[in-house]
């Protein structure tokens, strides 16, 4: 390829829908990468458009993939390097992909070291699916070298010596170390030599445009096995939790069901009080609430005299009113949200199960892709407007929260819409927490247990550890007329018993990036 054509000499790449059919055909029995030939002819595509260009901007939107933002002749293009194992590959790209919402340690490493370095070229190892972009940075020549070797594949960055400063798969561990190229290995068996594709004039990478499309479906194949696989593991350890917290209610209540007549002995101990005395290990007196009148015989504390042996009895009634009035419900709910989850798990395993819009938003942590237009190269990734406390979810939910009256007003009757979930720790003064819903979903049980958590974390209760929270739909909340900011009445609540989760804020503060 020895020039770019200047009628797609063009900043947006506006690809269009290629056929399937015309597409580079293999037989696979496993997944791969690019053949060393299909390497070729895409370096030879894009080499030209990138050299003494700049790169502008560094992303990392999945684990083993970057993505560069480089301006060159004029536009500004997006080359995409993987080096993950099943799809290792270089090219053009025609739309952003979803980035995270921090930059994961590879890509701040690279931002500082080739941030606005220069392109002096882009090659291929001869032969071999290795290529090597030639940098010039500010600290000197260096080179980010593309490992697309199956199972082995890896992104490095060279300095002018050809000596490791950092690499995707183990970090700065081999830093200073002399790079070795690896020994050549043999095509896999399952591959065959991609043909040739129609070199369509209404695109400015053919070959790029055409790996675009035949790799997305397979990565939102691996994209949906990865969620699955995630989801079952986090199903296992919440079925686990949920049954040893359900043990533990049962044993509370059983604990407390003996319970269940004190109130009737402290009445009869109350009525024989003048006839017992202080050391006394049983008491036998006729119990006048059977129609029958039996005998009955009460143990009773020795140490303690009778006054403090009916309080005893009326205080373990009180314990039993207490288990049915708090655990009961708590029971319930826990029983429900275990139903809720060996159903998911069950829908897991016969394949029926497919993530929620959430689920997927959260696996990439960002917006969905958009077009790569001039606007998006010169704005930075823009942040969600609003001044609240900002967390996400065990489920990759938004989580807001008010930080004061004003911010709760503002949070609830401003920025909420009308679905989202609404939280609030019950009777007590504390932040408005608001998880983001899509209209018609459920919020997920495990969601509404990290906002719970939140709300009380952020109340009055904090000091206790626990307490009630409730929660309903932004719109049964309204204003209370004539009261400050932030005082609400809320109707078609429904209620839940927290306790502060060690465990469980911290893997919000760590999804968060800030203390909570």
């Amino acid at each position: 390829m020895s020039g770019i054509p200047s009628q797609v000499d063009r900043t947006v790449l506006d690809f269009e829908p290629v056929d399937r059919q015309t597409l580079p055909q293999r037989t696979v029995e496993e997944p791969v990468g690019l053949t060393a030939k299909e390497l070729a002819s895409v370096v030879e595509e894009i080499a030209p458009a990138l050299a003494d260009g700049w790169v502008q901007k560094v992303f990392q939107p999945t684990p083993r993939t970057i993505t560069l933002e480089i301006r060159a002749h004029g536009r500004t293009l997006l080359l995409l390097c993987s080096a993950d194992p099943e799809t290792a590959r270089i090219h053009m790209l025609g739309r952003r992909p979803a980035n995270p919402a921090s930059p994961p340690p590879f890509c701040q490493f690279l931002r500082a070291h080739i941030h606005g370095a220069h392109i002096d070229g882009l090659e291929q190892v001869p032969g071999d699916r290795i290529v090597r972009l030639r940098l010039t940075s500010r600290d000197g020549p260096c080179s980010l070298l593309a490992l697309l070797t199956g199972r082995s594949a890896d992104l490095l960055l060279l300095d002018a010596e050809d000596k490791i400063l950092t690499t995707l798969e183990e970090g700065q561990k081999k830093a200073g170390q002399p790079y070795r190229a690896p020994t050549r290995s043999p095509q896999s068996r399952n591959t065959v030599t991609a043909g040739g594709i129609p070199q369509n004039q209404n695109q400015p990478f053919p070959w790029s445009h055409a790996l675009e499309q035949q790799y997305q479906a397979k990565e939102e194949e691996l994209t949906l096995a990865s969620l699955r696989q995630r989801r079952g593991a986090e199903l296992r350890k919440s079925i686990k939790k949920i049954a040893r917290r359900i043990e533990a209610l049962r044993a509370d209540m059983e604990k407390t069901e003996r319970y269940r007549e004190y109130a009737r002995y402290g009445e009869l101990l109350k009525a024989n009080l003048r006839l017992i005395k202080k050391g006394q290990e049983q008491a036998v007196m006729i119990d006048y609430f059977d129609p029958a009148m039996p005998e009955l015989t009460l143990p009773l504390d020795s140490s303690k005299g009778p006054q403090a042996n009916m309080d005893d009895y009326f205080k373990k009634h009180r314990k039993h009113l207490a288990a049915d009035r708090e655990i009961k419900p708590r029971l319930a709910a826990a029983e429900k949200d275990l139903q809720g989850l060996q159903a998911e798990r069950k829908a897991l395993e016969l394949g029926a199960w497919q993530p929620t819009p959430a689920e997927s938003m959260a696996s990439k942590q960002s917006p969905s892709p958009s077009p790569i237009q001039p606007s998006a190269f010169s704005v930075p990734h823009s942040k969600p407007s609003g001044p609240f406390r900002r967390f996400t979810s065990t489920d990759g939910l938004p989580i807001y929260v008010g930080r004061n009256a004003r911010e709760n007003d503002e949070l609830t009757f401003k920025f909420a819409h009308s679905d989202d979930l609404w939280l609030h720790a019950h009777g007590t003064p504390g932040s408005h927490v608001v998880v983001r819903l899509e209209k018609g979903a459920d919020p997920p049980h495990e969601t509404i247990r990290d906002a719970a958590t939140l709300a009380l974390l952020y109340s009055d209760l904090k000091k206790s550890g626990r307490g009630e929270v409730i929660y309903t739909r932004r719109k049964w909340v309204r204003k209370a007329k004539g009261q400050p900011p932030g005082t609400v009445t809320v109707t078609q609540e429904k209620a839940l018993f927290v306790q502060l989760d060690k465990t469980r804020l911290d893997q919000m503060k760590e999804r968060s990036g800030k203390p909570l």
